[in-house]
């Protein structure tokens, strides 16, 4: 059929009715999220003034499936199940014997995957009563996200965004304050946080590690009315995004294939995890034999030039501490066009995936992530975001080492989302304004210095 056949859609009532959790399937368990000041593991009462019970229970659950409520499937139904391709013009254009496919997540109302775990976040608040929430965002697509999940449960959102992306993306800016988000630069003068990284880097472009540490306090000083929601890293994250590779599973069968490699962006693992978890789970369980390549960017490496260690999640020490690759809660990344990427660290569960051998890791430079963006714009018709163009690169890596080999070889990766708000990106690219960017090994070593001693 997949030599016919370039979409693969799947009806609405395929659409999963659990999550799937890879905590049960683990050889080796998760490491404890430690308290920031006992240095203790944490208890839910511990993490009580960010998350409703109901996500601090799948934070640390270790059944296989998790059930997805009727509310949260029937605003799925907006956009899921999401279409599966085979990209046949960007293989003629590559000129590889591999097949190429991958799942468009870019048509959800927000342009991207984020909406699958935003909207299910905004409903176990909206269950508890919870009247708001606060979250930080870089490129935008996490913000737009929650905006609109809070505004389908009548909720207030507050964001934080990275300040070089509130200046770079101002559309994306909008589309929130469209959706009765409130958007503020960070670091901002409107929390301490935000003060006491400006009067140290009055010129601060910002990172996700300090909009994160402005709407964590936000949260917790809120007296219970706002709680946090973060759109990466945690197991509850990753957990809501693994609708996409469960419909994948039941689309590449559609195909008459399975693939050899899945692909994903990695920033804080949401993106890789969402398709990749539900292959790993067939690896475990059933012995296949699928590579799962995580692609970071080159001026921001968490995996591939971090260190394995316990680290905040924030800039200024607020969150609990996590054992995750990281390059240092000090870490302030070069503005590249990448926002979302730009995450000190990553998840726990892509960590232990990395650590336990059961992934790869490579990082790529902006100019190459750039080119075969165009590439694949040219041959497929849509432009992906920066974000999603790293995935693409790692596949079109995959189809020219096919070539080489003269073998075939079945690619899956995840375009997480359109490019259609970071058009000043591509207008810099074509404007010969970007360039590559190796982070300074002096620099992560500083970083890596500031690291807490257990």
């Amino acid at each position: 059929m997949s030599d016919q056949v370039i979409r693969f859609d799947l009806p609405q009532t395929e659409i999963p009715h659990q999550w799937y959790n890879v905590q049960a399937d683990l050889p080796r368990p998760l490491p404890p999220v430690l308290h920031p000041g006992t240095h203790q593991p944490v208890g839910p009462d511990d993490l009580a003034p960010l998350f409703p019970m109901a996500l601090i229970m799948q934070e640390v659950s270790q059944e296989p499936a998790i059930d997805i409520p009727e509310e949260v499937r029937e605003i799925y139904k907006l956009w899921r199940p999401t279409p599966l391709l085979r990209a046949r013009r960007l293989e003629k254009a590559l000129d590889t014997p591999a097949h190429i496919y991958y799942k468009y997540e870019g048509v959800s109302p927000s342009g991207s995957h984020k909406l699958n775990t935003a909207t299910a976040q905004a409903y176990y608040n909206k269950k508890e009563g919870v009247r708001g929430l606060t979250t930080e965002t870089g490129a935008g697509q996490w913000g737009t996200a929650l905006s609109q999940a809070c505004n389908f449960f009548d909720m207030d959102c507050i964001v934080y965004m990275v300040k070089i992306s509130y200046q770079q993306k101002p559309y994306r800016r909008a589309i929130m304050q469209t959706f009765g988000a409130s958007v503020t630069a960070s670091p901002s003068e409107t929390t301490e946080a935000g003060r006491s990284i400006l009067r140290k880097h009055p010129e601060s472009t910002g990172s996700l590690g300090i909009a994160i540490s402005e709407a964590v306090e936000v949260a917790a000083t809120s007296q219970g009315r706002y709680k946090y929601a973060l759109g990466s890293v945690l197991n509850h994250v990753l957990l809501h995004q693994t609708v996409i590779g469960q419909e994948c599973l039941k689309q590449m069968e559609m195909a008459g294939e399975y693939p050899d490699v899945v692909i994903g962006p990695t920033g804080g693992g949401s993106n890789f995890a969402g398709i990749a978890l539900p292959f790993l789970r067939e690896n475990l369980r059933s012995g296949k034999k699928t590579r799962l390549l995580g692609i970071e960017p080159a001026a921001c490496p968490s995996l591939t030039r971090g260190k394995y260690a316990y680290d905040f999640g924030d800039t200024m020490g607020m969150t609990p501490l996590v054992k995750m690759y990281t390059l240092g809660h000090d870490f302030v990344p070069p503005p590249l066009h990448a926002g979302g990427l730009r995450y000190h660290g990553m998840g726990s569960i892509v960590c232990e995936m990395y650590d336990q051998g059961l992934m790869e890791a490579i990082a790529i430079q902006q100019l190459e992530t750039f080119s075969a963006a165009l590439t694949f714009a040219r041959a497929e018709g849509i432009v992906p975001a920066p974000e999603a163009a790293h995935g693409i690169a790692g596949a079109i890596r995959e189809a020219m080492a096919a070539k080489d080999a003269g073998e075939k070889r079945v690619i899956l990766f995840n375009l997480c989302g359109h490019g259609h708000f970071d058009m000043s990106a591509y207008d810099a690219y074509l404007g010969d304004q970007l360039s590559d960017y190796d982070f300074p090994q002096a620099e992560i070593d500083a970083a890596m210095a500031t690291l807490p001693q257990l």
